[in-house]
């Protein structure tokens, strides 16, 4: 994608390469545009882009949603067969 491609070739060499940096650079990035800033990058990206980026949302907004309702958080019951080793 341009806009990241750009972004990355701006701020490369202050990069560390963790994910506090992804994070920081897209959000300052993105805390000017508006929506139709917005609206204009997603239109510019590829379908494949587009489902991606759809797909990462909807599956972090999900389990951000079972975080929230207390899924997930039990231990698995152990199998019969296995020894209880400490």
């Amino acid at each position: 994608m341009k806009f990241i491609d750009d972004l990355y070739e701006l701020y490369k060499d202050q990069l560390v390469g963790d994910e506090e940096d992804a994070v920081a650079l897209v959000l300052y990035a993105l805390q000017d545009h508006h929506r139709d800033d917005m609206l204009k990058l997603i239109r510019d990206m590829s379908e494949d882009e587009v489902y991606q980026m759809l797909g990462n949302y909807l599956i972090e907004k999900l389990k951000d949603k079972m975080d929230k309702e207390g899924l997930g958080q039990h231990q698995p019951e152990p199998h019969p067969d296995s020894k209880n080793v400490h």
